[in-house]
Protein backbone atom coordinates (compact mmCIF):
# COMPACT_ATOMS: atom_id res chain seq x y z
CA UNK A 1 0.00 0.00 0.00
CA UNK A 2 1.26 3.47 -0.82
CA UNK A 3 -0.47 6.57 0.51
CA UNK A 4 2.42 8.93 0.79
CA UNK A 5 3.15 8.26 4.45
CA UNK A 6 5.03 5.40 6.14
CA UNK A 7 2.77 2.66 7.45
CA UNK A 8 4.16 0.98 10.51
CA UNK A 9 3.49 -2.07 12.66
CA UNK A 10 0.47 -2.45 14.89
CA UNK A 11 2.73 -1.83 17.88
CA UNK A 12 3.77 1.46 16.32
CA UNK A 13 0.13 2.35 15.77
CA UNK A 14 -0.59 1.74 19.44
CA UNK A 15 2.32 3.99 20.36
CA UNK A 16 0.80 6.65 18.08
CA UNK A 17 -2.06 6.82 20.58
CA UNK A 18 -0.30 6.41 23.87
CA UNK A 19 2.60 8.74 23.37
CA UNK A 20 -0.32 11.07 23.26
CA UNK A 21 0.25 14.81 23.61
CA UNK A 22 2.99 17.25 22.83
CA UNK A 23 2.05 19.71 25.54
CA UNK A 24 -0.12 19.01 28.56
CA UNK A 25 -1.25 20.63 31.78
CA UNK A 26 1.39 20.70 34.51
CA UNK A 27 0.82 18.54 37.54
CA UNK A 28 -0.06 20.01 40.88
CA UNK A 29 3.26 19.92 42.81
CA UNK A 30 1.35 18.47 45.73
CA UNK A 31 0.10 15.50 43.70
CA UNK A 32 2.74 12.90 44.53
CA UNK A 33 2.70 9.21 43.77
CA UNK A 34 1.61 7.35 46.85
CA UNK A 35 0.80 3.83 47.93
CA UNK A 36 -1.55 3.02 50.74
CA UNK A 37 -2.42 -0.43 52.03
CA UNK A 38 -4.21 -1.36 55.20
CA UNK A 39 -3.54 -4.52 57.15
CA UNK A 40 -6.48 -6.92 57.45
CA UNK A 41 -6.51 -6.36 61.21
CA UNK A 42 -6.92 -2.62 60.73
CA UNK A 43 -9.78 -3.12 58.27
CA UNK A 44 -11.42 -5.65 60.56
CA UNK A 45 -11.35 -3.12 63.39
CA UNK A 46 -13.05 -0.60 61.12
CA UNK A 47 -15.66 -3.18 60.17
CA UNK A 48 -16.37 -3.71 63.88
CA UNK A 49 -16.79 0.03 64.41
CA UNK A 50 -19.19 0.43 61.49
CA UNK A 51 -22.84 0.26 62.49
CA UNK A 52 -25.26 0.51 59.60
CA UNK A 53 -29.02 0.78 59.81
CA UNK A 54 -29.42 0.32 56.05
CA UNK A 55 -30.72 -2.85 54.45
CA UNK A 56 -28.08 -5.05 52.78
CA UNK A 57 -29.41 -4.14 49.32
CA UNK A 58 -29.15 -0.42 50.14
CA UNK A 59 -25.53 -1.01 51.15
CA UNK A 60 -24.58 -2.84 47.98
CA UNK A 61 -26.58 -1.02 45.28
CA UNK A 62 -27.57 2.38 44.03
CA UNK A 63 -30.52 3.19 41.80
CA UNK A 64 -28.44 5.91 40.10
CA UNK A 65 -27.30 4.17 36.92
CA UNK A 66 -26.09 7.25 35.06
CA UNK A 67 -22.30 7.46 35.55
CA UNK A 68 -22.44 11.22 34.97
CA UNK A 69 -24.42 11.56 38.21
CA UNK A 70 -22.20 9.44 40.41
CA UNK A 71 -20.99 11.31 43.47
CA UNK A 72 -19.25 10.65 46.77
CA UNK A 73 -22.40 9.20 48.36
CA UNK A 74 -22.40 6.40 45.79
CA UNK A 75 -18.92 5.12 46.65
CA UNK A 76 -18.98 1.40 47.39
CA UNK A 77 -22.35 0.84 45.74
CA UNK A 78 -22.98 -1.13 42.56
CA UNK A 79 -24.83 0.39 39.64
CA UNK A 80 -26.48 -1.51 36.80
CA UNK A 81 -25.46 -1.27 33.17
CA UNK A 82 -28.04 -2.30 30.56
CA UNK A 83 -27.00 -5.55 28.89
CA UNK A 84 -27.46 -3.83 25.53
CA UNK A 85 -24.83 -1.28 26.56
CA UNK A 86 -22.47 -4.11 27.34
CA UNK A 87 -22.81 -5.36 23.77
CA UNK A 88 -22.31 -2.00 22.08
CA UNK A 89 -19.81 -0.35 24.46
CA UNK A 90 -17.84 -3.39 25.61
CA UNK A 91 -17.51 -5.84 22.73
CA UNK A 92 -14.03 -6.30 24.20
CA UNK A 93 -12.08 -5.15 27.24
CA UNK A 94 -14.01 -6.72 30.12
CA UNK A 95 -12.10 -9.04 32.49
CA UNK A 96 -12.97 -12.70 31.76
CA UNK A 97 -14.18 -13.38 35.31
CA UNK A 98 -16.43 -10.31 35.19
CA UNK A 99 -17.96 -11.67 31.96
CA UNK A 100 -18.52 -14.99 33.73
CA UNK A 101 -20.29 -13.16 36.57
CA UNK A 102 -22.49 -11.29 34.09
CA UNK A 103 -23.65 -14.58 32.59
CA UNK A 104 -24.17 -16.16 36.00
CA UNK A 105 -26.04 -13.21 37.53
CA UNK A 106 -27.80 -12.22 34.29
CA UNK A 107 -26.88 -8.61 35.00
CA UNK A 108 -23.92 -6.27 34.72
CA UNK A 109 -22.99 -4.19 37.75
CA UNK A 110 -19.94 -2.03 38.43
CA UNK A 111 -18.97 -0.73 41.86
CA UNK A 112 -18.59 3.04 42.12
CA UNK A 113 -15.11 3.64 43.49
CA UNK A 114 -13.12 6.75 44.40
CA UNK A 115 -10.47 6.45 41.64
CA UNK A 116 -13.21 6.45 39.01
CA UNK A 117 -14.96 9.39 40.69
CA UNK A 118 -11.71 11.35 40.67
CA UNK A 119 -11.32 10.66 36.97
CA UNK A 120 -14.94 11.53 36.25
CA UNK A 121 -14.42 14.88 37.96
CA UNK A 122 -11.44 15.60 35.72
CA UNK A 123 -13.26 14.53 32.55
CA UNK A 124 -16.33 16.63 33.33
CA UNK A 125 -14.03 19.65 33.51
CA UNK A 126 -12.03 18.87 30.37
CA UNK A 127 -11.05 21.87 28.27
CA UNK A 128 -11.35 20.51 24.74
CA UNK A 129 -9.43 23.45 23.31
CA UNK A 130 -6.30 22.22 25.08
CA UNK A 131 -4.21 19.15 24.32
CA UNK A 132 -5.49 15.99 25.95
CA UNK A 133 -4.38 15.19 29.50
CA UNK A 134 -2.96 11.79 30.43
CA UNK A 135 -4.38 9.92 33.42
CA UNK A 136 -2.65 6.77 34.65
CA UNK A 137 -4.46 4.26 36.87
CA UNK A 138 -1.98 2.21 38.87
CA UNK A 139 -2.01 -0.10 41.88
CA UNK A 140 -1.40 -3.62 43.09
CA UNK A 141 -2.55 -6.59 41.04
CA UNK A 142 -6.26 -7.32 41.30
CA UNK A 143 -7.36 -4.00 42.80
CA UNK A 144 -9.79 -3.18 39.97
CA UNK A 145 -7.90 -0.93 37.55
CA UNK A 146 -9.57 -2.44 34.48
CA UNK A 147 -13.08 -2.13 35.92
CA UNK A 148 -12.38 1.49 36.92
CA UNK A 149 -11.34 2.06 33.31
CA UNK A 150 -14.61 0.44 32.18
CA UNK A 151 -16.55 2.85 34.40
CA UNK A 152 -14.83 5.74 32.61
CA UNK A 153 -15.47 4.25 29.17
CA UNK A 154 -19.16 3.84 30.04
CA UNK A 155 -19.35 7.49 31.10
CA UNK A 156 -17.69 8.74 27.91
CA UNK A 157 -19.82 6.53 25.68
CA UNK A 158 -23.02 7.84 27.29
CA UNK A 159 -21.68 11.39 26.82
CA UNK A 160 -21.26 10.65 23.10
CA UNK A 161 -17.48 10.56 22.97
CA UNK A 162 -15.67 8.56 20.32
CA UNK A 163 -14.05 5.62 22.13
CA UNK A 164 -10.64 4.37 21.05
CA UNK A 165 -10.14 1.40 23.34
CA UNK A 166 -7.10 -0.88 23.39
CA UNK A 167 -8.10 -3.57 25.92
CA UNK A 168 -4.70 -5.25 26.23
CA UNK A 169 -1.52 -3.54 25.10
CA UNK A 170 0.48 -6.73 25.68
CA UNK A 171 -1.34 -8.52 22.86
CA UNK A 172 -0.17 -5.87 20.41
CA UNK A 173 3.52 -5.74 21.20
CA UNK A 174 4.58 -8.78 23.22
CA UNK A 175 2.36 -11.85 22.92
CA UNK A 176 2.32 -11.51 19.16
CA UNK A 177 0.76 -14.22 17.00
CA UNK A 178 0.23 -14.66 13.25
CA UNK A 179 2.86 -12.09 12.35
CA UNK A 180 3.44 -11.05 8.76
CA UNK A 181 6.47 -9.17 7.58
CA UNK A 182 5.59 -5.59 6.70
CA UNK A 183 5.55 -4.89 2.98
CA UNK A 184 6.71 -1.35 3.70
CA UNK A 185 9.64 -2.10 6.02
CA UNK A 186 11.15 -5.60 6.21
CA UNK A 187 12.31 -4.94 9.81
CA UNK A 188 8.72 -4.50 10.97
CA UNK A 189 5.88 -6.95 11.44
CA UNK A 190 2.11 -6.68 11.04
CA UNK A 191 -0.59 -8.50 13.01
CA UNK A 192 -3.45 -8.54 10.49
CA UNK A 193 -5.74 -10.92 12.41
CA UNK A 194 -5.40 -8.97 15.67
CA UNK A 195 -5.90 -5.71 13.76
CA UNK A 196 -9.00 -7.04 12.00
CA UNK A 197 -10.59 -8.14 15.29
CA UNK A 198 -9.85 -4.74 16.80
CA UNK A 199 -11.45 -2.97 13.80
CA UNK A 200 -14.64 -5.03 14.18
CA UNK A 201 -14.92 -4.03 17.84
CA UNK A 202 -14.06 -0.40 17.06
CA UNK A 203 -16.88 -0.39 14.50
CA UNK A 204 -19.35 -1.83 17.03
CA UNK A 205 -18.58 0.91 19.57
CA UNK A 206 -18.35 3.87 17.17
CA UNK A 207 -20.64 3.03 14.26
CA UNK A 208 -22.36 6.43 14.30
CA UNK A 209 -19.07 8.29 13.93
CA UNK A 210 -17.90 6.10 11.06
CA UNK A 211 -20.76 7.40 8.92
CA UNK A 212 -19.87 11.03 9.71
CA UNK A 213 -16.08 11.42 9.78
CA UNK A 214 -14.45 11.86 6.37
CA UNK A 215 -10.82 11.06 5.64
CA UNK A 216 -8.56 13.93 4.60
CA UNK A 217 -6.39 12.21 2.03
CA UNK A 218 -6.44 9.40 -0.52
CA UNK A 219 -5.20 5.93 0.46
CA UNK A 220 -4.09 3.38 -2.13
CA UNK A 221 -4.39 -0.27 -1.03
CA UNK A 222 -3.10 -1.94 -4.19
CA UNK A 223 -3.08 -1.45 -7.96
CA UNK A 224 -6.84 -1.85 -8.18
CA UNK A 225 -8.21 -0.57 -4.87
CA UNK A 226 -8.05 2.84 -3.21
CA UNK A 227 -10.13 4.98 -0.86
CA UNK A 228 -10.55 8.54 -2.09
CA UNK A 229 -10.09 11.71 -0.07
CA UNK A 230 -13.45 12.73 1.41
CA UNK A 231 -14.66 9.14 1.79
CA UNK A 232 -16.18 8.05 5.08
CA UNK A 233 -13.86 6.64 7.72
CA UNK A 234 -16.19 3.64 7.82
CA UNK A 235 -14.96 2.63 4.36
CA UNK A 236 -11.41 2.36 5.69
CA UNK A 237 -12.62 0.24 8.59
CA UNK A 238 -14.54 -2.05 6.21
CA UNK A 239 -11.45 -2.40 4.05
CA UNK A 240 -9.50 -3.70 7.05
CA UNK A 241 -12.30 -6.07 8.07
CA UNK A 242 -12.99 -7.57 4.64
CA UNK A 243 -9.37 -7.52 3.41
CA UNK A 244 -7.52 -8.88 6.43
CA UNK A 245 -4.14 -8.34 4.83
CA UNK A 246 -4.90 -4.59 4.86
CA UNK A 247 -6.13 -4.56 8.47
CA UNK A 248 -2.91 -3.25 10.04
CA UNK A 249 -2.73 -0.42 7.50
CA UNK A 250 -6.41 0.35 8.14
CA UNK A 251 -5.73 0.64 11.89
CA UNK A 252 -2.90 3.05 11.07
CA UNK A 253 -5.19 5.21 8.95
CA UNK A 254 -7.88 5.25 11.65
CA UNK A 255 -5.37 6.42 14.26
CA UNK A 256 -3.84 8.98 11.93
CA UNK A 257 -7.21 10.47 10.93
CA UNK A 258 -8.56 10.57 14.49
CA UNK A 259 -5.43 12.25 15.78
CA UNK A 260 -5.57 14.80 12.98
CA UNK A 261 -9.27 15.55 13.35
CA UNK A 262 -9.73 15.33 17.13
CA UNK A 263 -8.62 18.94 17.55
CA UNK A 264 -11.26 20.22 15.09
CA UNK A 265 -14.12 19.94 17.60
CA UNK A 266 -16.08 17.46 15.47
CA UNK A 267 -16.00 14.86 18.24
CA UNK A 268 -14.55 14.29 21.70
CA UNK A 269 -11.99 11.48 21.77
CA UNK A 270 -11.26 9.08 24.61
CA UNK A 271 -8.09 7.04 24.21
CA UNK A 272 -8.26 4.16 26.70
CA UNK A 273 -5.37 1.69 26.91
CA UNK A 274 -5.26 -1.15 29.40
CA UNK A 275 -1.70 -2.27 30.17
CA UNK A 276 0.04 0.64 28.49
CA UNK A 277 3.37 -0.25 30.10
CA UNK A 278 3.66 -3.06 27.54
CA UNK A 279 4.79 -0.42 25.07
CA UNK A 280 8.10 -0.05 26.85
CA UNK A 281 10.61 -2.72 27.58
CA UNK A 282 11.96 -5.56 25.49
CA UNK A 283 10.17 -5.58 22.15
CA UNK A 284 11.29 -5.38 18.54
CA UNK A 285 8.38 -3.21 17.46
CA UNK A 286 9.17 0.40 16.63
CA UNK A 287 7.31 3.44 17.90
CA UNK A 288 6.84 7.04 17.01
CA UNK A 289 5.88 10.16 18.92
CA UNK A 290 2.37 11.38 18.05
CA UNK A 291 -0.19 13.12 20.25
CA UNK A 292 -3.96 13.72 19.91
CA UNK A 293 -5.93 16.58 21.42
CA UNK A 294 -9.58 17.44 21.93
CA UNK A 295 -10.27 14.73 24.48
CA UNK A 296 -8.58 12.67 27.18
CA UNK A 297 -6.25 9.71 27.54
CA UNK A 298 -6.85 7.18 30.31
CA UNK A 299 -4.25 4.46 30.76
CA UNK A 300 -3.75 1.58 33.18
CA UNK A 301 -0.56 -0.12 34.25
CA UNK A 302 -0.54 -3.89 34.50
CA UNK A 303 1.78 -6.46 35.99
CA UNK A 304 0.54 -8.97 33.42
CA UNK A 305 3.21 -9.52 30.83
CA UNK A 306 5.64 -7.11 32.49
CA UNK A 307 8.73 -9.11 31.73
CA UNK A 308 11.84 -8.77 33.88
CA UNK A 309 9.94 -6.82 36.56
CA UNK A 310 9.54 -7.94 40.20
CA UNK A 311 6.12 -9.49 40.83
CA UNK A 312 5.28 -6.87 43.47
CA UNK A 313 6.05 -3.93 41.18
CA UNK A 314 3.07 -1.61 40.81
CA UNK A 315 4.33 1.99 40.85
CA UNK A 316 4.45 3.85 37.51
CA UNK A 317 8.22 4.31 37.61
CA UNK A 318 8.65 0.58 38.25
CA UNK A 319 6.38 -0.73 35.52
CA UNK A 320 7.08 1.92 32.91
CA UNK A 321 10.82 2.08 33.41
CA UNK A 322 12.73 5.27 32.73
CA UNK A 323 11.93 5.32 29.02
CA UNK A 324 8.21 4.84 29.49
CA UNK A 325 7.94 7.20 32.46
CA UNK A 326 9.78 9.96 30.60
CA UNK A 327 7.63 9.38 27.51
CA UNK A 328 4.35 9.79 29.42
CA UNK A 329 5.47 12.47 31.86
CA UNK A 330 3.70 14.67 32.85
CA UNK A 331 0.62 12.67 33.72
CA UNK A 332 -1.88 12.53 36.56
CA UNK A 333 -1.42 9.30 38.57
CA UNK A 334 -4.51 7.81 40.21
CA UNK A 335 -4.06 5.01 42.73
CA UNK A 336 -6.52 2.10 42.71
CA UNK A 337 -6.28 0.42 46.14
CA UNK A 338 -7.77 -2.64 47.77
CA UNK A 339 -11.31 -2.33 49.15
CA UNK A 340 -11.95 -0.04 52.07
CA UNK A 341 -14.37 -1.34 54.77
CA UNK A 342 -17.47 0.08 53.07
CA UNK A 343 -16.50 -1.39 49.70
CA UNK A 344 -15.67 -4.75 51.27
CA UNK A 345 -19.03 -4.95 53.04
CA UNK A 346 -20.85 -3.91 49.86
CA UNK A 347 -19.05 -6.55 47.82
CA UNK A 348 -19.89 -9.28 50.32
CA UNK A 349 -23.56 -8.28 50.30
CA UNK A 350 -23.62 -8.22 46.50
CA UNK A 351 -22.17 -11.73 46.32
CA UNK A 352 -24.65 -12.98 48.93
CA UNK A 353 -27.59 -11.51 46.99
CA UNK A 354 -26.47 -13.29 43.84
CA UNK A 355 -25.57 -16.57 45.57
CA UNK A 356 -21.97 -16.20 44.48
CA UNK A 357 -21.18 -16.66 48.16
CA UNK A 358 -23.23 -19.46 49.75
CA UNK A 359 -21.29 -20.63 52.80
CA UNK A 360 -23.48 -20.75 55.90
CA UNK A 361 -21.07 -18.58 57.88
CA UNK A 362 -20.68 -15.94 55.19
CA UNK A 363 -23.43 -13.83 56.80
CA UNK A 364 -21.66 -13.73 60.15
CA UNK A 365 -19.10 -11.20 61.32
CA UNK A 366 -16.59 -13.96 61.97
CA UNK A 367 -17.08 -15.28 58.46
CA UNK A 368 -16.54 -11.83 56.98
CA UNK A 369 -13.39 -11.31 59.04
CA UNK A 370 -12.01 -14.60 57.79
CA UNK A 371 -12.67 -13.59 54.17
CA UNK A 372 -11.05 -10.25 54.90
CA UNK A 373 -7.98 -11.92 56.32
CA UNK A 374 -7.63 -14.39 53.45
CA UNK A 375 -8.17 -11.81 50.70
CA UNK A 376 -6.52 -8.79 52.35
CA UNK A 377 -9.52 -6.91 50.88
CA UNK A 378 -8.10 -7.42 47.37
CA UNK A 379 -11.08 -7.42 44.95
CA UNK A 380 -9.74 -10.17 42.67
CA UNK A 381 -8.73 -12.43 45.56
CA UNK A 382 -12.07 -11.90 47.30
CA UNK A 383 -14.00 -12.78 44.15
CA UNK A 384 -12.06 -16.01 43.70
CA UNK A 385 -12.49 -16.99 47.35
CA UNK A 386 -16.24 -16.38 47.27
CA UNK A 387 -16.66 -18.35 44.05
CA UNK A 388 -15.62 -21.52 45.91
CA UNK A 389 -17.75 -21.00 49.01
Amino acid sequence: MNSGWPFQSTGTMLKRMTRLISRVHKLDPGHFLHMGTQAPQSLAAQLDSQVSFETPRAISRTSENDPAKHEEQHVGQHYSLPLQDMKTIFPHGLPPRFVMQMKTFNEACLMVRKPALELLHHLKNTNFDHPAVRYVLYGEKGTGKTLSLCHIIHFCAKQDWLILHIPDGHLWVKNCQDLLQSTYNKQRFDQPLEASIWLKNFKTVNERFLSQIKIQEKYVWNKRESTEKGSLLGEVVEQGITRVRNATDAVGIVLKELKRQSSLGIFHLLVAVDGVNALWGRTTLKREDKSPSGGAIVLTLSQTGSLFKPRKSCLPQELLGKEGFDALDPFIPILVSNYNPKEFESCIQYYLENNWLQHEKAHTEEGKKELLFLSNANPAQLERLCAYL
